[in-house]
């Protein structure tokens, strides 16, 4: 590295953060351009008469008001540079109440910072690294421009400043979220490039960075930021001990902290598995793509510890780095990035053939001793590679995801036959692997999703129930297509993910007693889609006529559901529905002023046809007796009010008009519905579509207000995932097997035979109090890296040796 006086170094980082700020400025306007056509978008949509006025209301406030935002989220943030430098005192602790809407706003904009810190964490923590380096300090000041929570907290402050609302800033966040998060990202990636290229830490060194703390054999490596008030301290444990518990989940609602970095023992403590994210906030969900991703940062920061750089880098410099001193691997050369060499592909080809020559014998036996077997094997097969490994990334590599298939295959809960054949998936991913360095930094790799999701689906069911299933000859094809296409890389795995998915949906709900629950719920779900969307084409038919207030109460509030069932049960154009449509034109008629004596000797001629149909209608929505007399008084007192009223009579041309709209009235609906106040119970389920209701448990929505973030979580739920839900003060465990297309309702089964129906405000709710939890806290390929970076945390000399 070259040597700087303190002035040149103080300088150069004050530059490095006036291009950050620059670059991300000029981010802001595209992002105002896009927040005003989703604005437009949910405008110009069909919803509810309350949402469309909402949305009608953002998009014209921020018509006035969004111009403004722009320029002065622009100033603020090159203000903030002035705040943005080297750390000082931070004096003694301030205690003080905080309003109410200081801390909402810090909720929206510790949830658009931590959107940030997930895509950018590994270029955040070495730019931090840098420039803690250039300043000589400990950890970046609270406010610091290079904090992903500055730039947020900035945005949401002018937001509201220029006079905008939260609630609006709510409903845009997702599309203010995607555009800043890869421009910040993209900020971070050219700072460290322009750091580099000017010799600050090309290469980052963790040793030198490397300070005792007060616990006994525990070393920090200081990745700065305070983050949060916590009796640690705010920095990265790189060694035993000394760190929070897993998740940080002591942490204060939207407050942040940067990742303690462990790569001490241990799978609870804060060790290798190193899930010791400090403080961050948000939902359970947030949290463990938190804690998983933590993992991951351990494994690079091991892994550039140990041979000099991360796995891409090195093998692109065809580097050996520090620890490469053996024969084997004197005579690395230089392979670039995607591309093994080919001596060394050819030994990874044999290996494969070799193994899959030797599996079948492993399938028949005693299973304890076959999967001895097979781990032991496969464990031969990469003493060999390694010997044969041309760099020492790719000896890591071979290394690291060898110990990730140990602990796949010691996974007592998935199967035996299944774990027969993810033993097979070894040689493939290392392949992938040694062609793409990501996959051991992203946890949206293909071939991680896929071992992923194929573990979360097996590891519910008993080794019976798999043993020659069709889920299982699933899991068998999915490994036969990846061995017969090496050459493919992920493509391969991200195409077999896909079928697999797309399988499952299908197997988990071939049952019959499932697709009769599933046909009830979609029924429901689009019955009062219909409704709604039917009350909305109602109002609008009304709009200009003069009808009574009682009538229009009954059409929308009644009728409209009687003619979503009639659709559903009859057909939208059977001669039943199509009576029952005529019907409120025919009212809204009758119940117009009647000056014209034929007009009225009319209406006395057809009442009681009328009144039948009204009758017959409120009989198929369950209104009987009492309550549907009590409807019929209502209406023939209006119409008797008619008879003597001097008010305007409706012209025939706009009743007849009426008539044929409500006729076709599909063709005026869309299938932007929102159904989320559904009559979900047993009772309304049978009811509603005459059909038995017994066979699951029924679990509606009951008004409980819950965050976007724990709604979000139910939305993003995986088919096939396992659960333990809590419901009624009985324990089960439960398989999420389907969704409705609306994602309204979601449907678990229990390995008991019951099922249950539960409406998605209710199951965020049950996520919220923790009534529903994942069966598993960490995914298959998570837990398996961790364990690896334990046992090489405790023995590092095996990753290369």
């Amino acid at each position: 590295m070259i040597s700087r006086s303190p002035a040149s170094s103080q300088q150069l980082a004050r530059e490095t953060r006036e291009r950050f700020v620059a670059a991300t400025e000029g981010a802001i306007a595209p992002i105002a351009v896009a927040v005003r056509e989703r604005l437009a978008a949910l405008a110009g949509m069909t919803a509810s008469v309350r949402e469309m006025q909402q949305h009608r209301d953002d998009f014209l406030a921020f018509q006035a008001q969004g111009s403004s935002w722009v320029p002065m989220s622009q100033t603020a943030w090159r203000k903030a540079l002035g705040g943005g430098g080297q750390s000082g005192a931070t004096g003694g602790l301030r205690l003080e109440l905080i309003g109410d809407e200081v801390v909402e706003n810090n909720i929206l904009s510790s949830r658009l910072a931590q959107s940030i810190q997930d895509k950018a964490q590994f270029e955040l923590n070495d730019l931090r690294l840098r420039i803690q380096y250039l300043e000589g300090t400990g950890e970046l000041d609270a406010k610091d421009v290079l904090k992903p929570e500055a730039l947020a907290r900035t945005l949401v402050d002018q937001w509201l400043a220029a006079g905008l609302s939260r609630e609006t800033w709510a409903r845009v966040q997702d599309v203010v979220r995607q555009r800043l998060v890869d421009a910040v990202v993209a900020a971070y990636k050219d700072a460290n490039t322009f750091l580099i290229e000017r010799g600050v830490m090309p290469e980052i060194d963790l040793k030198s960075f490397v300070k005792r703390t007060g616990s006994a054999g525990s070393n920090s490596v200081p990745l700065g930021g305070s983050f949060a008030r916590s009796s640690q301290p705010a920095s990265a444990s790189f060694g035993t001990g000394g760190v929070q518990g897993p998740g940080g989940f002591g942490a204060p609602p939207g407050s942040f902290a940067p990742a303690a970095i462990g790569v001490g023992a241990g799978r609870g403590g804060g060790g290798a598995g190193g899930d010791t994210l400090i403080a961050t906030g948000g939902s359970p969900l947030v949290l463990a793509r938190q804690r998983a991703q933590g993992v991951l940062l351990n494994l690079k920061r091991f892994v550039t510890a140990r041979i000099g750089g991360d796995l891409g880098q090195t093998r692109a410099a065809g580097g050996q780095g520090p620890a490469a001193g053996s024969a084997n691997s004197a005579g690395g050369r230089g392979v670039g990035v995607g591309l093994a060499a080919p001596a060394f592909a050819a030994a990874i080809a044999d290996a494969e053939a070799a193994y899959q020559a030797m599996a079948s014998q492993y399938m028949v036996g005693d299973e304890a001793t076959a999967m001895h077997q097979t781990a032991a094997e496969l464990r031969r097969r990469t003493s060999e590679l390694k010997k044969k490994a041309p760099t020492t990334a790719d000896k890591a590599t071979v290394e690291i995801v060898a110990l990730m298939f140990q602990a796949i295959l010691a996974e007592e809960r998935i199967p035996f036959s299944a774990r027969v054949w993810f033993a097979r998936l070894q040689m493939p991913v290392l392949r992938v692997a040694i062609a793409e360095p990501e996959f051991f930094g992203t946890l949206q790799h293909p071939a991680r999703m896929l071992i992923d999701r194929m573990g979360s689906c097996v590891m519910g069911f008993d080794a019976a129930a798999i043993s020659g299933s069709a889920l299982e000859g699933e899991i068998r094809r999915v490994v036969q297509v990846i061995e017969q296409y090496p050459e493919t890389g992920q493509r391969v795995f991200k195409l077999v993910f896909d079928e697999f998915v797309a399988f499952l949906n299908k197997y988990l709900t071939q049952s019959d007693a499932t697709q009769r629950v599933m046909s009830v719920a979609q029924q429901v779900e689009q019955k009062e889609t219909m409704a709604i969307q039917y009350t909305i084409e109602l109002r609008k038919m009304l709009n200009d006529m003069p009808v009574r207030e009682e009538i229009r109460e009954f059409l929308f509030k009644i009728w409209a559901e009687v003619l979503a069932i009639a659709a559903l049960r009859y057909g939208a154009q059977d001669e039943q529905t199509v009576t029952l449509k005529r019907a409120a034109s025919d009212l809204v008629w009758a119940a117009s002023a009647k000056p014209n004596r034929n007009d009225r000797a009319r209406v006395i001629q057809d009442l009681p046809q009328l009144l039948q149909r009204l009758r017959q209608g409120m009989s198929l929505l369950g209104i009987e007796g009492e309550p549907q007399e009590a409807q019929i008084k209502v209406i023939g007192s209006t119409l008797s009010d008619a008879f003597l009223s001097k008010t305007e009579a409706i012209p025939p041309a706009k009743i007849e008009a009426m008539a044929k709209r409500l006729a076709n009235l599909e063709d005026f609906v869309t299938e932007a519905g929102d159904a989320t106040d559904l009559p979900l119970d047993a009772a309304s389920i049978e009811l509603l579509l005459g059909v038995d209701a017994a066979s699951l448990e029924v679990v509606p929505d009951t008004g409980t207000k819950v965050g976007e973030d724990m709604l979000q979580w139910a939305h993003e739920l995986q088919v096939g995932t396992w659960f333990m839900l809590d419901h009624n003060d009985r324990v089960s465990q439960v398989q999420f097997v389907w969704r409705s297309e609306r994602k309204q309702l979601h449907l678990f089964a229990s390995s008991d035979g019951r099922s249950f129906l539960i409406q998605v405000g209710r199951l965020a709710s049950y996520l919220q109090a923790g009534l529903l939890v994942p069966a598993e806290e960490e995914t298959l390929t998570v837990r398996a890296t961790r364990e690896a970076l334990a046992k090489l945390d405790a023995n590092p000399e095996r990753l290369l040796n």
